[in-house]
């Protein structure tokens, strides 16, 4: 693992990157076909010109024409969704469960964040046991009320206060699995869950580093679909390590 100090720097970049979630400005949910883009459109912008273009999207992708100039086509980005800029904006074709939307980030904005943490914990870094399990089918309940299909392969176990804790990762990024949970700090922490990624996973075990539990998109921006825990995800003890609310 990179030291915290390197985690919390990073973490603060990407927030306030073009492609971070501080500078989004619209999500709107889009159907096959040809949609008008703009400040005067039925895809309407909080900004920017009456019609910044035309988006053209089929099965085999996405793509954008300014008026009068040729369609360019979203570009693959590691873990994450489609981009193409297209100034003042960044826009992206974000897919859940199957249903794309166009999500908008204005690249005028140039956005600053404090980050605030619980002290540094070494007590919550957690070598835990890490089990694969059959694969399993689920379904999550999304912060805005729908579902999400999952595919669950592992659980993480740990004891605490004398008692066996399990979580349960429903997502991966970048290879590493990805724990939606909350715990009893909810209201300090952000209310609905906090994320943490589990490191250095062995055959049997993975570390939980719990001073690196962060908040999700949706602290940030109302523009962010989130996941929220899976029941045996929602702990009733504190866990005092990891970033607070915003």
């Amino acid at each position: 693992m990179i030291p915290l100090a390197d985690h919390r720097a990073a973490r603060l970049a990407a927030l306030t990157a073009p492609d971070g979630w501080l500078n989004l400005v619209a999500r709107t949910d889009l159907a096959p076909g040809q949609h008008s883009v703009g400040a005067a459109q039925p895809v309407q912008l909080p900004s920017g010109p009456d019609l910044l273009g035309t988006l053209d999207l089929t099965e085999a992708g996405a793509t954008f024409a300014r008026p009068g100039e040729a369609p360019q086509p979203f570009q693959p980005v590691p873990d994450a969704f489609p981009q193409l800029r297209v100034d003042p904006f960044l826009l992206e074709i974000h897919t859940v469960d199957g249903i794309p939307a166009l999500r908008v980030r204005d690249l005028t904005r140039q956005p600053t964040l404090t980050l605030r943490y619980f002290s540094d914990d070494p007590d919550w870094i957690v070598r835990a046991k890490w089990e694969s399990l059959t694969p399993e089918a689920a379904e999550i309940t999304m912060k805005d009320g729908s579902t999400a299909a999952v595919t669950l392969t592992h659980r993480a176990t740990f004891q605490h206060q004398g008692k066996t804790v399990t979580l349960t990762p429903t997502h991966w990024k970048s290879g590493k699995p990805m724990f939606v949970f909350r715990d009893a700090t909810a209201g300090e922490t952000y209310p609905a869950c906090r994320f943490l990624f589990g490191e250095d996973p062995s055959g049997t075990e993975i570390t939980l580093d719990f001073n690196r539990a962060i908040s999700p998109p949706c602290a940030f921006t109302d523009f962010a679909i989130c996941p929220l825990p899976p029941p045996g995800n929602i702990l009733p003890f504190r866990i005092e390590a990891g970033e607070l609310a915003p």
